[in-house]
């Protein structure tokens, strides 16, 4: 799908939400979702599952069954490269860049030499009032570890494949 179509659509169902009344977080509650993932459904980056199709349509009976359907096919995960100068989208970034290093050295020092997964993923945003009473913003990621693995000739299992029909 290219950006504006998927743009055109995303915009479609952004509408069905602002029609709605609804924040992400009221659907979030009534779907069983994160936040984020609502949002994400709603962006078009995310993939509808049948599951969550039937309780998305319950929070927003407005869904027509060509959303629903374009909402349940793989979505082209995409972003757009001018999103970096809007404000808070640039503090996140900011704010990863900033202590990126310091939470993977802690995430080897916990967990060993790995990653976190940006598949198996959840992600919430939610508001608290800090100590001195104002606001405040919790962005939590939660993401699978996933460990770095020696390479060994021995367990890939391609090579054994291609060895064994090499001697046919």
């Amino acid at each position: 799908m290219e950006a504006t179509a998927k743009q055109n659509l995303a915009n479609r169902l952004l509408a069905v939400k602002n029609k709605s009344g609804k924040t992400y977080g009221e659907i979030a509650k009534e779907t069983g979702l994160t936040n984020v993932y609502v949002a994400q459904l709603l962006r078009r980056q995310a993939q509808l599952t049948p599951d969550a199709a039937a309780k998305l349509r319950r929070a927003l009976p407005d869904l027509s069954d060509e959303l629903i359907d374009e909402m349940m096919t793989p979505p082209k995960r995409s972003y757009d490269p001018h999103l970096i100068q809007e404000p808070t989208v640039y503090r996140l970034n900011e704010a990863v860049m900033h202590f990126g290093e310091s939470i993977k050295e802690i995430i080897n020092e916990e967990l060993g030499d790995g990653i976190m997964s940006a598949i198996d993923f959840y992600c919430s945003v939610d508001k608290i009032k800090g100590v001195d009473g104002k606001d405040r913003v919790v962005v939590t990621f939660d993401g699978k570890y996933l460990p770095y693995t020696e390479q060994k000739t021995e367990n890939m299992v391609s090579r054994l494949s291609l060895r064994g029909s090499s001697s046919e």
